[in-house]
């Protein structure tokens, strides 16, 4: 359904060949300048089928990206479920055993549950323990504008402004069904500098999603001050735009086995008054909140216990 919805116009490139790397965790490459500054990191495939990730990741490498200070981390993260990615079956290959991207609370990442994701994320805990400044690429299922999740503190929204992109920005606490990378331990403290910002570039398979992974990756290397101005000013040729953020005041989670949406929403609808119903679960209506109510990425994996949509309204 997905290929027939949304045709694949973007080719998985080959990332075999960045398998070694050089920090002894497969698919990991740090370049050190050699000069004090911050461990930047750039990381894709958190899901093994949004590959405009896997597409900015090789652009960096191919267009010879190095930091002039600090050091600059290039990381594919669900290398076993995007080998696993096809054309014709795009949305199968999202996870191997489970959502790599709600795996990173501390006591699931110390307890002793086992999966393809899990062993992963432990792999790659060490390094993302020394990183200051963590940019996550992924990319959505339905055709909806762009997006910056910067989390729920402050200190993300200031980091997604700095960055300057993409236009909206959504203030968001995650999900439920676990935590992101994004909001990993130190990430998520408002008194910690260190920060991470999670972009969705578009929908999975557009063309235009890798070009917003491209833009985005570029305005987030120029913030973070790691690399050299003469590298950035080769391709960003268009000063960034004004943002927008929406606050997200909760998340609708699947509590039935039946739950549909009232209408065939792709997100960034809003809802002037509110008490509009939006779905039913179980039967039971799902409302907005309050006037202005704006959904963000509603899913189409309408199980129990996940996330449904994200409720929120434009802030100043």
């Amino acid at each position: 359904m997905d290929t027939e919805a949304y045709p694949v116009e973007l080719t998985a490139p080959s990332i075999e060949h960045y398998k070694r790397g050089n920090t002894g965790i497969d698919y990991v490459t740090t370049f050190d300048s050699g000069h004090p500054g911050p461990h930047v990191m750039v990381n894709a495939l958190t899901h093994g089928n949004e590959i405009c990730g896997a597409i900015a990741i090789d652009f960096l490498f191919r267009e010879g990206a190095r930091p002039v200070r600090g050091r600059l981390t290039l990381a594919f993260a669900n290398v076993a479920a995007y080998r696993a990615f096809d054309p014709q079956k795009p949305s199968a290959s999202r996870f191997v055993d489970e959502d790599f991207n709600r795996v990173w609370a501390e006591p699931v990442l110390d307890g002793p549950r086992r999966s393809v994701e899990l062993a992963r994320a432990r792999e790659l805990r060490p390094l993302i323990d020394t990183v200051d400044y963590l940019l996550d690429i992924h990319s959505m299922q339905h055709k909806t504008p762009p997006l910056g999740l910067a989390g729920p503190l402050r200190k993300g929204q200031d980091f997604a402004l700095g960055i300057g992109a993409p236009e909206i920005v959504v203030a968001d606490h995650g999900h439920a069904a676990g935590k992101r990378m994004r909001d990993y331990s130190f990430f998520g403290e408002e008194s910690d500098p260190r920060n991470a910002y999670l972009i969705e570039c578009g929908q999975h398979w557009e063309k235009s999603s890798a070009d917003v992974a491209i833009d985005c990756t570029l305005r987030f290397l120029k913030h973070t001050d790691v690399v050299a101005p003469s590298f950035l000013a080769r391709y960003l040729k268009t000063p960034a735009k004004k943002q927008r953020v929406i606050q997200v005041t909760e998340a609708v989670t699947v509590a039935s086995d039946d739950f549909r949406f009232a209408g065939p929403y792709l997100g960034m609808e809003e809802f002037e008054r509110k008490g509009t119903e939006i779905a039913r679960d179980g039967g039971k209506p799902v409302l907005t909140p309050y006037d202005g109510c704006v959904l963000i990425m509603p899913s189409r994996r309408l199980r129990k216990g996940l996330t449904a949509v994200r409720l929120g309204r434009y802030i100043a």
